[in-house]
């Protein structure tokens, strides 16, 4: 993998831990991962979301890779509630995530 690719990466898995310093809750998961993929291809989804449980194993309620890929797997989000998008987004843009989109020239 490139430098840049490799770069964005690290900085998207650094985000997210400044918004959830004590990890990612299960149930943001899903609202989570969505919010993801508008910005990320397939590829950098599966590459954060290996990352993602890696660092859960230290927290109380740890979560695989095999779950969080079901959970990308699984129209990831329509299961998230509009709430669960809205308390996402704004701990993530409360991070600096680059929540909208660029205006189309």
């Amino acid at each position: 993998m490139g430098e840049p690719s490799s770069n964005f990466l690290t900085r998207t898995v650094e985000w997210l831990r400044a918004g959830y310093p004590s990890g990612v809750p299960r149930q943001d998961y899903v609202a989570l991962l969505g919010l993801l993929r508008r910005k990320l291809t397939d590829d950098e989804i599966h590459r954060i979301a290996r990352a993602l449980a890696e660092e859960s194993q230290r927290t109380a309620d740890p979560i695989g890779t095999a779950d969080i890929e079901s959970m990308i797997n699984d129209s990831v989000l329509q299961a998230a509630s509009a709430e669960d998008v809205a308390r996402v987004s704004a701990r993530l843009a409360a991070v600096g995530w680059p929540l909208a989109d660029p205006p189309a020239d």
